[in-house]
């Protein structure tokens, strides 16, 4: 009987269903990163020393693996591409997965960023990380997926589309990209997934891809695996992000409307959460944006609740007191000379050539746009477009009569110290242009007078939905007071012209602008943005409306596009010590706040009139209404009065 029994008890342990393991106690160590936008190597931090870079993450990586009890998964929540030199070789090496595969990353997600080279440079680059032989990380994604004629969003699709999408979905077969991936750690099935989210979407308008609602998509997903995966823990790698605004915090929203995820890797926006957000027994964590921490999170299964649980919580900071790994600086140096042959070599810089002196530093880039004001990066920004144009226009030279540069285009900032080829770039990183060359090229488009106030409304009554949209110009003057209505804060704006000097600006003449070619794309959203309140309408030189900004671009006498960063480059190197007058605002953006009648009712627009004309007729209401009460009430004391003496 006794042997029996034994025998029983061993097939009861072997027939113990996974789910019942975990359920037991068994941990799992989430290592995460996300956002970390090509940081190869350490930059400046902010509050001095250095922060970031895979060549010091590795080491990271390597301890708390060394250093685990339990089962550990290291993952990526998306962006892991687009914001220094290494980007430049997304396409053609595809350096930044075949880090993270080197770097033993298990799963990663695509975020917006994956896509700055639209859907051919995403199909190229995977098809180089597969042809390299590197070992690479899975790679899951469950509702972006390539346009077909079945899940185009807007009609029937051109040929190009369709191409283009094929020339994804191979490569998406090629690289094995699928919605979801079971990852088997000591004897605990994790299930991992990946999305897209719909402000992600929104800041690609030319990835050529299909947008699957993330909620429709994440039940889907998840009812799968809980029908035929027979998995321990389920985790989403969203690029979706989170907000302090709860009804614009993506990931917390599916969280509430998607029950079963286990825990949310959450990117996009850049968050650092010190806390994990716990949402409908759904754990939300982030690690911040350019590898300036290592995530880990260690999770449980709760016995009584069935829910995941918090064992522990780490943000470990990837600073100059960790060790760069050796493997991965001969790594990176690898591709630094890749670089070097395959890009920089075409404008005769070089990495690390330094092109100018900063006797200070600038706003720091997590500082940047988070407050309404005028920035001094964003004005020298502006400047180098005016000058590179020039450059580039030689003789042929048409005055600009306003550059500006979006906040969210500039992913960096300089510290005190040399300026070099490689921190201009960081500065201006994004997207690649018609000649599919990496960075964005500068445009040239014309708006009337009356939308010129309109983009100045846009920078004082969106930018506080939307840190993104504030705007820092060259050759335009705007005031603004943070009070009065939306849509009608501007209370003064004029043309600054080159001698200093201000000139009126004339409501119908059309004035050039030159941005770069992402910003001048978002020009089209202004409408939607505002309700259709706000209208901006590109147009070219002869006052037809761009329907294709590439037809926009700026090119040099040579036929090259006018690059962003290269704009910004050229006019460092001109100036060869940036000048005190950067050092602090010039008063091109004025904000304030005041409550005075004055100021709040001064030069109103038709927003400002309606507001204050249903304010009348709702007073006068009002009025009428106590008037009539009062007077009925005086007949009905009246009448009363009179039956008591009769």
């Amino acid at each position: 009987m006794k042997r029996l029994l034994i025998a029983l008890a061993l097939l009861c342990l072997i027939a113990l269903p996974v789910s019942a393991r975990a359920a037991g106690g068994e941990e799992l160590t989430i290592l995460f990163t996300h956002d970390t936008h090509s940081h190869f190597l350490p930059t400046p931090a902010e509050d001095g020393g250095e922060s970031g870079g895979y060549t010091r993450l590795y080491t990271l990586l390597q301890q708390q693996r060394a250093d685990a009890d339990g089962p550990v998964i290291t993952l990526d929540g998306g962006d892991f591409s687009m914001g220094t030199l290494f980007q430049t070789i997304f396409a053609t090496d595809a350096a930044e997965l075949r880090m993270l595969g080197a770097m033993g990353y298990d799963v990663v997600t695509f975020g917006n960023h994956e896509y700055d080279y639209r859907a051919q440079g995403l199909a190229d680059m995977l098809s180089a990380a597969a042809e390299s032989g590197d070992t690479l990380p899975a790679i899951v994604q469950a509702n972006y997926r390539p346009i077909t004629e079945d899940n185009a969003p807007d009609g029937v699709p051109s040929q190009q589309t369709l191409a283009d999408s094929q020339a994804v979905l191979e490569a998406f077969e090629q690289c094995g990209v699928s919605d979801y991936t079971v990852v088997e750690r000591q004897g605990l099935r994790i299930a991992v997934f990946g999305l897209l989210g719909q402000d992600a979407d929104e800041c690609s308008p030319m990835s050529g891809m299909a947008f699957e609602p993330i909620a429709d998509a994440a039940q889907r997903v998840v009812d799968e695996i809980r029908e035929t995966a027979d998995a321990d823990f389920i985790i989403c790698l969203s690029h979706c992000g989170t907000d302090p605004d709860p009804d614009r915090s993506e990931d917390q929203l599916l969280a509430q409307e998607v029950s079963g995820i286990d825990v949310i890797i959450s990117g996009h926006t850049h968050s650092t959460l010190a806390q994990p957000i716990i949402e409908n027994d759904t754990i939300i964590v982030s690690a911040g944006e350019y590898t300036q921490n290592l995530g880990k999170l260690t999770i449980v299964r709760d016995p009584e609740t069935g829910a995941a649980a918090v064992s522990d919580y780490e943000l470990i900071p990837v600073d100059e007191t960790v060790e760069e790994d050796p493997a991965m600086l001969r790594l990176t140096e690898g591709y630094k000379q890749t670089v070097q042959s395959r890009y920089l070599s075409a404008y005769d810089m070089s990495f690390d050539q330094v092109l100018a002196q900063s006797p200070f530093s600038f706003t720091p880039i997590g500082q940047l746009g988070a407050v309404q004001q005028e920035d001094s990066l964003g004005n020298l920004i502006a400047d180098s477009y005016v000058y590179a144009v020039q450059e580039a226009e030689g003789e042929q030279y048409i005055p600009v009569d306003f550059a500006v540069v979006a906040a969210g285009v500039i992913r960096g900032s300089f510290a005190q110290g040399p300026v070099t080829v490689s921190d201009a770039f960081n500065v201006s990183s994004l997207g690649s242009g018609a000649d599919g060359t990496p960075g964005y090229p500068l445009i040239s488009v014309y708006i009337t007078g009356s939308e010129l106030r309109d983009a100045f409304e846009v920078d004082a009554s969106v930018t506080p939905l939307m840190p993104a949209a504030q705007l820092y110009g060259s050759g335009m003057h705007w005031e603004y007071n943070t009070r009065r209505m939306i849509f009608n804060k501007v209370t003064e704006a004029w043309q600054v012209l080159p001698d200093g000097s201000r000139a009126e600006i004339e409501d119908d003449r059309l004035y050039r602008v030159v941005t770069g070619l992402y910003s001048g794309q978002m020009l089209g959203t202004v409408n939607s943005k505002s309700f259709g309140i706000l209208t901006v309408t590109p147009r070219h030189a002869d006052g037809t409306p761009v329907s294709d900004f590439e037809d926009c671009i700026i090119y040099t006498s040579g036929g090259a596009e006018v690059k962003e960063w290269y704009a910004l480059a050229s006019y460092l190197q001109s100036l060869g010590t940036i000048p005190d007058r950067y050092e602090q605002p010039e008063g091109r953006k004025v904000v304030f706040s005041s409550l005075s009648p004055y100021d709040l009712l001064k030069n109103p627009n038709w927003v400002t009139l309606a507001a204050l004309g249903l304010a009348v007729l709702f007073v006068a209401a009002v009025t009428i209404i106590a008037i009539f009460v009062r007077r009925r009430k005086k007949r009905k004391a009246a009448k009363a009065a009179g039956h008591t003496l009769s």
